[in-house]
């Protein structure tokens, strides 16, 4: 009598225990293998991993920008966005 009293306590987590178990055994049975989805997406592997070994490589031997450059290319965008600056809290005070 005690053990089923002491069962009944714990029914939900069996029950969660007992779901679980077969939710990851129907997905051991109808996931398709490692192997077969390797050999599908191999090509994109490959292309991904070149890639990223190209990026490395031109990374590493390509000379060093100009600072003067880099930083003059952007202020003009920058200043476009930026717009004009507003003076009119200086200009407030100037003529008081």
């Amino acid at each position: 009598m005690e053990i089923s009293q002491k069962l009944l306590k714990f029914k939900f987590h069996i029950l969660f225990a007992l779901v679980l178990c077969v939710v990851v055994s129907t997905l051991i049975i109808v996931a398709p293998r490692f192997v077969t989805i390797l050999a599908y997406f191999w090509p994109l592997f490959l292309s991904t991993a070149l890639f990223l070994v190209a990026v490395v490589v031109f990374a590493k031997t390509s000379l060093p920008a100009t600072d003067s450059h880099v930083d003059k290319a952007g202020e003009g965008l920058l200043d476009f966005v930026a717009g004009p600056p507003e003076h009119h809290a200086v200009e407030s005070f100037k003529s008081e």
